[in-house]
């Protein structure tokens, strides 16, 4: 588990929201496996309906509350305060963990389909609830770790439900057992809901339209009108598409194609419940708290990778399996196909973790408070539609004849066409995630203070010393945000410019017009991050070239804060313009430093030419107390000696004598562990080492 994740958990803020949706999570799986496996297993027989159409039944009214109430749930939570509403929502599970009680002792299969209605119902109330009292309890930065907690949190509790509730129930006295569990789960979020802290005053000036069809429609349009906030809950929707399509075929699989009992289809659900937990942390990690889409793209192609794995392990097995019999669980772990099966299944699991946590972060972040919860409303309903559309398909395609293999492939093709659909939503991301990671296994770059980008917020200009051409790719592709590059406009024309001009947002101008610089003021005054190399070309000489006051002009206009960058080690590598003047390699380890941001002193009196000067001042400043403090000044002078000739090669000339007889960082190298090692014994014998110093008439 990160520490960004664990650090979440253990917060007054959030503990008591995360045990509450985990034991509700944990108590509506629990009844439902177990009135599905009381039905099938003890009283189909007594019931006039097939017990296979009774657990279908009860599935879909499980689901049609999501459908009827999910609007009003979610204008009733954008209306008033959201923790006394989880606090009664909370408790209306009590009553109806009551009912279920009494429904399975009975035992009354009529009370049990209620139950589920009622279950169905609350949550519906409680799903846009706990989405949108997320972001009031916790900051921008912990709300990516907050959402991984909640969706591995989910599953995990789906499974521990499911798997309770299948080996409990049909054990004797297992209805009372079950009965007992669910009164006290619900008792128990109860009481966990009490300790969570009180939210944000409610928006008064929403009216809650008892029209639920009419009001199903409101949310959806509102969804619909925000093109990001859409595509996150399509996106959303898809994964839920997915996974109960998986979900609803475990068993059919197990028996028909892998040809195992039921032991196997638990392990399959844990296997698969297990790894969105993992790749939920693995999200969390790889995002560090910031909240993006960019590994989204990549989640999905994952996604249909591992599908079609699937359905190439489970063709072999129906293709090549000549025995009927079904194995127990010890007998199908010996086989090297169920690894593969198992494997499988993580994967794509944890690749839906990663996909998935992004989605719902955005959708919280970018919905407006006052709407927040009618928009994971909207979500709700499509995910359920999604969902009946997967049971609809999945039914459809047995019907015809598929085979449950044929099933995942469709599922894998589907994913795939999805996939790249994403990545042609989002080049950027995709592109991004590319540089990223190839960068990072070449250069093994390094960013450090990105706290202090954060600190500096979305309004800044970020100044960075220009030593190669890889620098605008190492920033698009490492700094958390999408930030818009100040580009020549004689260099955004040229042909090879043009592919990366089209993944970021640039801002062609002309460093000899002044009225160009017009449009980037306003668009840093508009919230933008705007990064501009200040010296205008890649440096010729190692060292800062004329810095221009253009981008400190820039910040001043748009009452924005400087942040200085560094760029280290990329003036080492081919790209740059150093050949003969340092030693190129291919791959030398590269740095980014962001240090804090800092703002520009000048009286407004000052104005015209003198300001321009002034701040052109000011800004070189910046730059060389950058070089300054972000080189390594506490170093001895051996090691710098030692660095330079890692920088410029063992043979390259250091120093020269009175006669020009060089000397190179080698031999220096070696005359200076000789004298050292004179100065030790000469210590140690006593004797006295005199320097020759010159006095003060130079002799």
């Amino acid at each position: 588990m990160s520490a960004g994740l664990l650090r979440v958990l253990i917060k007054r803020r959030f503990w008591p929201l995360f045990i509450s949706q985990f034991l509700g999570a944990a108590n509506d799986n629990l009844f439902k496996n177990a009135m599905a496996i009381l039905v099938i297993y003890r009283l189909g027989e007594q019931s006039p309906i097939a017990p296979q159409v009774l657990v279908s039944l009860a599935a879909g009214l499980f689901i049609l509350p999501f459908f009827l109430f999910s609007a009003t749930a979610g204008q009733i939570a954008d209306r008033f305060e959201k923790s006394n509403l989880i606090r009664l929502v909370k408790f209306m599970e009590i009553l109806i963990a009551a009912l279920g009680a009494w429904s399975l002792l009975l035992p009354s299969i009529p009370g049990m389909l209620a139950v589920l209605f009622l279950l169905g119902t609350q949550a519906a109330f409680f799903g846009p609830l706990k989405y949108a009292i997320l972001p009031e309890q916790l900051a921008m930065d912990e709300l990516v770790d907050g959402n991984a907690a909640i969706e591995g949190g989910t599953f995990l509790a789906i499974l521990l439900g499911t798997i309770t509730g299948g080996i409990l129930v049909l054990q004797e006295d297992g209805t009372t057992v079950i009965g007992i569990l669910v009164v006290s789960l619900a008792v128990i979020g109860f009481t966990a809901s009490l300790f969570l802290p009180r939210a944000h005053s409610g928006n008064k000036s929403v009216t809650i339209n008892p029209n639920f069809v009419r009001e199903t429609g409101n949310v959806l349009g509102m969804v619909r009108r925000r093109r990001d906030l859409l595509l996150s809950v399509l996106g959303i929707s898809w994964f839920w598409l997915v996974g109960a399509t998986y979900l609803a075929q475990f068993p059919a699989f197990a028996k028909d194609v892998l040809h195992a009992d039921e032991q196997v289809v638990t392990l399959m659900l844990t296997v698969f419940s297990v790894g969105i937990g993992i790749g939920s942390v693995v999200c969390t990690r790889l995002l560090k708290g910031e909240i993006s889409a960019r590994h989204v793209p990549f989640a999905a192609l994952f996604m249909s990778l591992f599908a079609f794995d699937l359905w190439l392990t489970g063709l072999g097995l129906a293709n090549g399996q000549t025995a009927t019999a079904i194995m127990p669980l010890q007998e199908f772990l010996t086989h090297l196909s169920s690894w593969r099966v198992l494997g499988d299944l993580l994967l794509l699991a944890v690749a839906g973790g990663i996909y998935i946590v992004p989605l719902y972060t955005i959708l919280q972040s970018r919905s407006q408070e006052a709407e927040r919860a009618r928009m994971i409303a909207a979500n709700n309903i499509v995910n359920a539609a999604f969902m009946v559309l997967s049971a609809i398909a999945g039914a459809f395609m047995l019907a015809l004849g598929f085979s449950v293999p044929e099933v995942f492939l469709a599922v894998a093709i589907a994913t795939l066409v999805v996939a790249v659909y994403i990545c042609g939503l989002l080049p950027d991301a995709l592109l991004k995630g590319f540089f990223a990671w190839s960068l990072k296994r070449l250069y093994r770059v390094e960013v450090k203070g990105l706290e202090n980008l954060k600190a500096a917020g979305e309004k800044a200009v970020l100044v960075v010393n220009h030593v190669s051409f890889l620098d605008a790719i190492l920033l698009a592709a490492f700094l958390p945000r999408k930030p818009t590059f100040a580009v020549n406009s004689f260099i955004a024309r040229l042909w090879w410019v043009r592919p990366f001009l089209a993944v970021v947002e640039a801002y062609p101008m002309d460093p000899a017009n002044p009225m160009s610089t017009k449009g980037l003021i306003h668009a840093v005054r508009e919230g933008r991050t705007c990064v501009i190399f200040p010296e205008g070309r890649i440096t010729v000489t190692g060292a800062l070239m004329k810095i221009y006051e253009g981008p400190g002009m820039i910040a001043d206009k748009a009452d924005a804060p400087l942040v200085p960058v560094r760029i280290e080690g990329a003036e080492f590598t081919p790209f740059s313009r150093l050949k003969g003047k340092v030693r190129q390699r291919w791959f030398p380890k590269i740095t980014v430093t962001i240090q804090p941001a800092c703002r520009f002193d000048i009286p407004d009196d000052i104005k015209g030419r003198a300001r321009r000067q002034k701040i052109g001042v000011a800004l070189y400043d910046v730059m060389s107390r950058m070089m300054f403090e972000t080189s390594n000044s506490q170093r001895t002078l051996f090691e710098a000696l030692l660095e330079a000739r890692r920088t410029h090669g063992p043979g390259a000339s250091a120093v020269e004598d009175v006669n020009r007889k060089p000397l190179s960082y080698n031999r220096l190298v070696a005359g200076s562990l000789a004298l050292g090692r004179r100065i030790t014994q000469g210590t140690k014998s006593g004797e006295v080492l005199g320097l020759m110093l010159p006095n003060a008439n130079g002799a």
